[in-house]
């Protein structure tokens, strides 16, 4: 097409100016566009447009700040109108241009085409077409192009479009606001609901100027939660580019750059706001996150309302490809197995407040940090008096706090464990001690984050890290709102309130403090402790939290392998077995609440410890770990030590490995090995236990009882006990009154206050919580002496209790209507901790109660591999098989077992 006269020309005629294509980039006014070319191995290159013969008005503008005499220019009429048609025709689009005229400035006009070519759209008609811009003055109509302006000029005035409209134009300026008075009154004004505006201006690939409408507010936005490479500014005024800041900017310019979009204001930074910018294409914090462009940033991701662990995800995603600024990036774990970063492990131990030490299914023991917390410190000068050593546990705030959430939350208990980075071993310095090598994770146990617990109840500190540092949890973003809300809520460490102090008396080895406390511990009969260090397998530390003190503790009965000892000069090895004693030990009762009874010695305290109903000393000598001590003969638990001996030396292993049998001892092992001994008794069924263990009493015997009860009522009603006369102490037998009215012997299980007091009927195997004034003092005549307790505890052999509460409810009331109340025949099968497993048949029809409870479904057998019971678990394994084909009770759904029954307390 022909040129416009200012194109230049030879005098052979008019030159025809070049066709070039591009993609509009931005407006920067009615008549000034900024048009790209294709990128190209980085950002495309640009070029200013003017459109040639027209023009529109100047959009408003700010006072330099250099210039304080300066004022803001305002928009002329008719403006931004103007800016925003073309904005919306053309900001992306493929136009097709020819520049006319150059002027020495450089600055280029030209005519713009909507298109790929020059038969498209003309810009300047349209924009003369509404009305939004005039044709230059003294322009005259010597061409067509210029005849056709002055056409649309014509018909914009006769149809009054735009500036030719009546009116002068003041609604079309904008009342542009540069600031904000207050920028956090106006950022909660919105209530975080998404306002519309446009983005004026890409500084770089996260941060953006935007209109805001429809109160045209002009306003610096930084994307939340990330960071893009920015441009350096040198003291020459130039800018440096970090590596990828211009292909970060190009990024956001290409997809926001004077488009529509929504922004969600979400907090604000001096006068500059952070906020979520939403097109219809997508999140642009996200994006720019996954392709590499950006990194999460720890100070503003708390504010991204979209959740934190999005833009976790996106990045993750760009490091896993190492796109663009992760180019050179290694994963913290990069080196691990899969197996080493991600497994199920059991829980041994607390190390303070922030390590555990966890047994690996191979077997292995190995310690865990928690990822990115700080456990509680001294702040400032320590106040300890300098000739007292510290006690970390009990002298730090909060420390033994922290450290008793975590051993009541985990020991024992199995826990996923994920690896998130291990920090190599560090070197003392002046200030910092050496550091061996530690790895750190992210520990769950049911769904739940545990170092996220412990930093939600003020139990613990986020570590905060330099923005480059990789090395942190995989749920910081978590982390840190935990402790916003523990500090915003004074819990723990963030508390206003006094510290808590603890004052622990340590006792262990003082021989004259231990004997001025010896009276207490043996008039409180059975102590609740916690094991707080196993020397070896008989050898203990416990922590009494009633009485506030630690005392080193010995087991009774035992006679247990020496330890290895570091004398002076000398080491003493250890005996046989003695590793293999303290590692029972301390996997069975350490850190654990455990029962303590008998203390008589001073300085070491010697007694019986209890976990979980089981006697410890029984335990070590039923695993061959520990032989029976003379001086168990005065024991209540004598014949208990004696028959788990006998056990273990049966199968030489470990202390028996080399034991001898008697030759008149070696025919009834062999029996017992070959056939099970059946010698039923006949027993009354007195009460069944919730976890479906039962009391029995001796129906041979049963006639002294009777006659005992008879002559005990005789002497009460002689002389009754007087109301409150009576104070309980546990462990110790009473006469205690049943809601039947009539008095029975029993024992103080617990005083919780003098209303409330837990006593055991020793003869009928029930429990009750009873006042005090229901209690008397039991007569000498009527002890345990005279007749033994009548009530003996016993257990369903080749069964297992289901743990779910409902399943087993069902099973004991079921044990509950066919049996309680009545005679039946018992068979003892064999000993445990606890209490003997047995058979139980009905006296009429000599069924087995047991084998109908696994018919019926209610329950699952436990299998035995000992050859005398092959033959009676065959018949419970049938029984089971039945009741599972008929999806009965616990079957209903099938068999529910799954390879991994053990932790839901179930085992094939």
């Amino acid at each position: 097409m022909a040129s416009s006269a200012q194109s230049g020309g030879s005098s052979g005629g008019p030159a025809v100016p070049t066709v070039q294509r591009g993609i509009i980039k931005m407006v920067l006014s009615g008549c000034a566009i900024i048009v790209r070319g294709q990128p190209r191995g980085g950002p495309p290159p640009e070029r200013q447009i003017n459109l040639s013969n027209i023009r529109a008005g100047n959009l408003a503008r700010r006072a330099a700040a250099t210039q304080p005499d300066a004022k803001d220019t305002p928009d002329e009429p008719w403006a931004f109108p103007a800016r925003e048609f073309l904005r919306k025709k053309l900001i992306g689009k493929e136009v097709c241009f020819t520049i006319e005229n150059k002027t020495p400035q450089g600055r280029e006009y030209g005519m713009i085409y909507l298109g790929k070519d020059t038969n498209g759209e003309n810009i300047a008609e349209s924009l003369v077409a509404e009305g939004l811009a005039t044709r230059r003055e003294g322009m005259r109509a010597n061409n067509p192009e210029q005849n056709r302006l002055s056409e649309c000029e014509e018909q914009a005035k006769a149809a009054k479009k735009g500036m030719w409209s009546e009116g002068n134009g003041s609604h079309t300026i904008r009342d542009l606001k540069y600031t904000i008075e207050n920028p956090r009154h106006f950022v909660d004004s919105h209530h975080q609901k998404p306002v519309n505006a446009i983005i004026e201006h890409v500084r770089d690939g996260s941060v953006v100027r935007a209109l805001l409408l429809p109160d045209y507010y002009l306003v610096t936005v930084m994307l939340s939660g990330i960071k893009c490479p920015t441009f350096r500014r040198e003291a020459d005024g130039s800018e440096t580019p970090e590596p990828f800041a211009a292909e970060a900017k190009f990024f956001t310019e290409s997809r926001l750059l004077q488009r529509d979009v929504q922004i969600i204001l979400e907090s604000c930074h001096n006068q500059n706001i952070l906020g979520t910018i939403l097109h219809p294409n997508g999140n642009i914090t996200e994006l720019l996150l996954k392709e590499g462009f950006a990194r999460c940033v720890d100070w503003s991701i708390a504010v991204y309302t979209r959740g934190a662990e999005k833009l976790r995800a996106a990045e993750r995603f760009a490091k896993e490809r190492r796109l663009r600024i992760w180019r050179d990036y290694v994963a913290p774990t990069a080196n691990l197995d899969q197996k080493d970063k991600q497994f199920v492990a059991k829980v041994m131990q607390v190390l303070n407040a922030d390590a555990i030490v966890v047994k690996l299914n191979s077997g292995d023991y190995k310690t865990i940090h928690l990822s990115s917390i700080r456990p509680p410190r001294l702040e400032g000068e320590n106040t300890q008096d300098k000739n007292k050593k510290l006690r970390p546990l009990y002298d730090i705030p909060y420390m033994f706090e922290a450290r008793e959430f975590l051993r009541k939350k985990l020991i024992g208990k199995k826990v996923n464990v994920t690896v998130d980075y291990i920090r190599p071993a560090s070197p003392a310095t002046e200030t910092v001690p050496a550091f061996s090598e530690r790895t750190c994770a992210t520990v769950t146990i049911g769904g739940i984050n545990i170092a996220e617990a412990l930093v939600s109840k003020g139990l613990a500190t986020v570590i905060r890290y330099r923005q480059d540092d990789d090395q942190r949890s995989s749920h910081y973003d978590e982390l840190l709102a935990a402790e916003a809300r523990a500090i915003k809520n004074g819990k723990g460490l963030h508390s206003k309130k006094e510290v808590p102090i603890h004052r622990v008396a340590d006792i262990s080895g003082d021989t004259q403090k231990a004997k001025q406390f010896l009276p207490f511990l043996q008039r409180a009969g059975r102590s609740e402790a916690v094991v707080e260090y196993v020397f070896s397998g008989s050898r203990l530390k416990l922590y009494l939290p009633k009485e506030t003190c630690l005392i080193t503790f010995l087991l009774a009965g035992i006679e247990c392998p020496r330890g290895a000892r570091n004398l002076p000069g000398l080491v003493q090895e250890g005996e046989p077995f003695s590793e293999e004693a303290t590692l029972f030990t301390k996997e069975l009762v350490l850190q654990r609440e455990v029962e303590v009874e008998s203390m008589d010695k001073a300085g070491n305290f010697i007694g019986w410890l209890h976990i979980d109903g089981a006697n410890l000393s029984v335990l070590l000598v039923e695993h061959a770990l520990s032989k029976v001590h003379f001086t168990a003969e005065r024991s209540s638990y004598y014949k208990s030590l004696l028959s788990a001996e006998e056990a273990a030396k049966q199968k030489k292993e470990k202390v028996w490995a080399h034991y001898e049998e008697q030759p008149v001892e070696e025919v009834m092992p062999v029996l017992e090995e070959k056939e099970r001994s059946a010698s039923y008794k006949p027993v009354f069924v007195t009460e069944i236990t919730d976890d479906l263990h039962f009391y029995v009493q001796d129906v041979e015997t049963g006639t002294q009882l009777e006659k005992l009860m008879e002559n005990m009522r005789n002497d009460i009603a002689s002389h009754p006990p007087v109301e409150g006369s009576y104070a309980p102490r546990r462990g110790e037998f009473c006469i205690a009154k049943f809601v039947d009215g009539e008095w029975y012997r029993a024992r103080v299980e617990k005083v919780e206050s003098p209303a409330k007091i837990h006593v055991f009927y020793i003869d009928y195997g029930n429990r009750e919580v009873l006042p005090s004034t229901r209690l008397g003092t039991l007569s000498p005549a009527f002890s345990t002496r005279v007749l033994p307790a009548q009530a003996t505890e016993y257990a369903f052999a080749f069964i297992q209790v289901p743990q779910d509460d409902d399943a087993r409810t069902d099973a004991v009331d079921s044990v509950v209507r066919d049996i309680q109340n009545t005679q039946c025949l018992l068979n003892v099968e064999h000993l445990s901790a606890g209490c003997p497993h047995v058979t139980l048949q009905f006296a009429d029809s000599k069924g087995d109660v047991g084998l109908g409870l696994v018919k019926e479904g209610l329950v699952m057998v436990e299998v035995r591999k000992e050859k005398q019971f092959q033959k009676v678990i065959t018949e419970y394994l049938n029984a089971q098989e039945s009741a599972k084909s008929a999806r009965l009770n616990l079957w209903r759904y099938g068999d529910f077992r799954a390879d991994d029954a053990d932790e839901f307390g179930y085992s094939r």
